[in-house]
């Protein structure tokens, strides 16, 4: 995560989208007497939408916090690629 001014990212609105990207991460821009704000790729915001999506359900919700303990717990197998 990086946190940068309001005035930095509007001076440098291309580094700090590029930044984003590279990094694979978000950024925060800082706004002074304000909410600040997070900037994030379309990928990440994506993945974020889906894995509410999945969560707001309870039977997903279950299923998947019982996959996570099955997995920590290591009662889980790992299979090859089936070639069609």
């Amino acid at each position: 995560m990086r946190i940068v001014t309001y005035s930095e990212a509007r001076n440098n609105l291309k580094r700090v989208l590029d930044q984003v990207i590279i990094d694979s991460d978000f950024t925060i821009i800082s706004r002074r007497n304000a909410d600040d704000m997070a900037v994030l790729s379309l990928e990440q915001f994506n993945g974020l939408m889906e894995t509410v999506n999945l969560l707001k359900y309870p039977v997903n919700a279950s299923h998947l916090n019982e996959a996570v303990s099955q997995y920590n717990q290591r009662q889980t197998l790992e299979n090859g690629l089936v070639d069609d």
